[in-house]
């Protein structure tokens, strides 16, 4: 994969997942918001509830339902702070 985006998703109590993505997509108390890499560096709210999605190379995608938090990125890639985190069902569609 060619620049990848390093994705770290945290938990309040636990590291959720970290790794490389090709994008990530969450929801955010201004809208939904697509984090490609070399992304202009932001800190973003997390709408509450939200969604975040993990988009990767040559894997399945991963849905994670989120409440509270916060987004940044920054050079390094993507940090996502959440108060809760669980995988999200599948078909489940959060707003």
């Amino acid at each position: 994969m060619a620049n990848p985006l390093h994705v770290e998703l945290v938990a309040v109590e636990q590291k959720v997942w970290t790794g490389d993505a090709t994008m990530l997509i969450a929801r955010t108390t201004e809208g939904e918001l697509g984090v490609l890499p070399g992304h202009a560096p932001l800190l973003g709210q997390l709408a509450d509830p939200g969604r975040v999605r993990i988009q990767r190379d040559g894997a399945e995608d991963l849905a994670y339902t989120v409440n509270g938090g916060f987004l940044s990125v920054t050079d390094r890639g993507v940090t996502v702070l959440a108060e809760s985190c669980e995988p999200a069902e599948a078909g489940a569609d959060v707003h």
